[in-house]
C-alpha cells in the first residue's frame, strides 16, 4: 500500500469542551503520548509537511484537542501530552479530563496512534492507556518514536524490554513501529497501518 496524496491538508479547531467538537461525519486518528515525544514532529512528517502543526521544546505546548482535517476525509487529532512539567494541577486534571472524555466516547474515533520515545519504558500513563483501548476494543497503533537516536543494537534491546513490559496485555515487539521525523524512517510502514481505519481508496 502506497503513501496517499495528501491534496490538502488544515488546521480546523481547537477543542477546550466537547460541545465544541466537530460533526462525527469523519473517522478520526488521536495523535496520543507523552509531551515531548514527538507528536507535532510525527504528523507534520507523516503529511509531508512542514509546519502544519506547532512544535515546541516546551512541554505542555499542546492544551486541547486539535483537529486537522485531512483531504476533506479524516481528521488527524492531536492530544494534550501527559506528564508534562510546569503545568498548574487545574490546567492538567482539565486537560486530562477533556482527553479521556473525547477517548471514551467520541463515536467517529477511528483508531489511536500511541506514541512512546524508543528510548524510554512504558510508564504507568501508558500501561493505564493500553488497558483501558483494550478493555474498549479501540485500535492501537503503537510508534516508537526519535528512531534516530538509537543505534539498531540499542534498538532491539529497548524493544525487547518494552514488549516485556507489556506482555501480559498481549502485546508484542511485531505490533511497534519505529518512527523518526528527522530521517522518514517508517513513514511508509504507518501509512499502511493507518490507511485501513480511513475507509481511504485511491
Amino acid at each position: 500500500m502506497s503513501i496517499p496524496k495528501i491534496a490538502s491538508a488544515e488546521f480546523l479547531l481547537s477543542v477546550h469542551q466537547l460541545g465544541q467538537l466537530p460533526p462525527g461525519d469523519r473517522p478520526e486518528v488521536a495523535f496520543l503520548g507523552r509531551s515531548n515525544v514527538g507528536k507535532s514532529s510525527l504528523i507534520n512528517a507523516l503529511l509531508g509537511r512542514k509546519k502544519l502543526v506547532r512544535t515546541s521544546s516546551k512541554p505542555g505546548c499542546t492544551r486541547a484537542l486539535n483537529f486537522f482535517l485531512i483531504n476533506d476525509r479524516w481528521y488527524f487529532v492531536d492530544l494534550p501530552g501527559f506528564g508534562y512539567a510546569a503545568v498548574s494541577k487545574s490546567l492538567k486534571a482539565e486537560w486530562g479530563a477533556l482527553a479521556m472524555d473525547y477517548l471514551t466516547q467520541r463515536q467517529s474515533l477511528a483508531a489511536v496512534i500511541l506514541l512512546q520515545d524508543g528510548r524510554r519504558l512504558p510508564g504507568p500513563e501508558e500501561l493505564f492507556l493500553w488497558e483501558l483501548f483494550q478493555n474498549q476494543g479501540t485500535p492501537v497503533i503503537p510508534v516508537l518514536t526519535k528512531a534516530d537516536k538509537l543505534k539498531q543494537g540499542q534498538r532491539g534491546r529497548q524493544l525487547k524490554n518494552i514488549a516485556g513490559t507489556l506482555a501480559p496485555l498481549g502485546i508484542t515487539r511485531d505490533d511497534f513501529l519505529w518512527f523518526s521525523a528527522v530521517t522518514q524512517e517508517g513513514r511508509p510502514q504507518l501509512w499502511t497501518r493507518l490507511l485501513p481505519y480511513l475507509s481511504f481508496s485511491s
